[in-house]
């Protein structure tokens, strides 16, 4: 039986790899490009990225963020990305151990971050993350220990129709669009892995989050608050601590 460490540590090496392929899915779905071609390259002079200069995180401290032709700066977002990737799945294993429960967080999680990083960047949820995450989630709900199916696919409809329900309604009352479809095809993602209690929990945070970080921003510069994020973070705290915040909640609410 191997150590628990060496299996977090075999785990954490590969959510860095499989980092450095979410910040290109993050970087490239949103706005239609190919994840397959062309390879890696430089967004200052447009050279492909040879493998060694590819490898994550260390190869980003060694070229000290910069572009080894051209010296442009490499964005600090790629080794970011990288190590939260690697950090994820190794934590899921800490967790939860060799159970299927680690691989369920570990790819929740990881669609998570890439929503989103890519809402942050350009204020846009790709179908790839938000649909594909869907169908994996359900696919990952049969799957023993977890939610199941049925939870799932009924945390799926829930998500979905409670927040087109809400931009439905904002859209009416402020006579403008008040959420983006992404946001709505999320909340089925988040859904399918929390299922309904977690659903409304994690519209809760994500509600929070958003008007306490961002609300100030958005009221000085009229910038649309990007919501994925707040939902993602909120759907991270739901998923790790959701039944702890809902059995607290509910024991003080409801005092035996």
């Amino acid at each position: 039986m191997f150590e628990p460490w060496l299996l977090a540590l075999v785990a954490g090496v590969f959510g860095l790899a499989l980092g450095s392929f979410l910040n290109v899915c993050s970087m490239r779905w949103p706005v239609d490009e190919s994840v397959i071609a062309p390879r890696s390259r430089c967004p200052g002079c447009g050279k492909g990225i040879v493998w060694y200069d590819n490898v994550p995180v260390l190869s980003w401290i060694l070229l000290r963020g910069r572009c080894r032709r051209c010296g442009e700066r490499i964005s600090i977002q790629y080794p970011l990305v990288e190590l939260a990737t690697g950090a994820i799945w190794a934590g899921m294993v800490m967790l939860y151990g060799m159970e299927w429960e680690a691989l369920r967080g570990a790819t929740f999680l990881t669609i998570l971050l890439g929503i989103a990083v890519s809402d942050a960047r350009f204020y846009i949820i790709p179908d790839q993350f938000s649909v594909g995450g869907a169908i994996v989630g359900f696919a990952m709900a049969f799957l023993p220990g977890g939610i199941d199916w049925m939870a799932g696919l009924a945390g799926a409809l829930t998500g979905f129709l409670l927040l087109w329900f809400v931009a439905w309604a904002g859209e009416k009352v402020f006579k403008k669009e008040a959420m983006g479809g992404g946001d709505i095809k999320m909340m089925a993602l988040i859904g399918v892995f929390v299922g309904i209690p977690g659903v409304l929990l994690t519209i809760f945070l994500g509600s929070l989050l958003g008007a306490v970080i961002f609300g100030p921003i958005s009221m000085k510069t009229g910038k649309m608050i990007p919501f994925g994020i707040f939902l993602a973070l909120g759907a991270a705290v739901t998923f790790l601590f959701g039944e702890a915040l809902i059995g607290w909640y509910l024991g003080w609410a409801y005092p035996a």
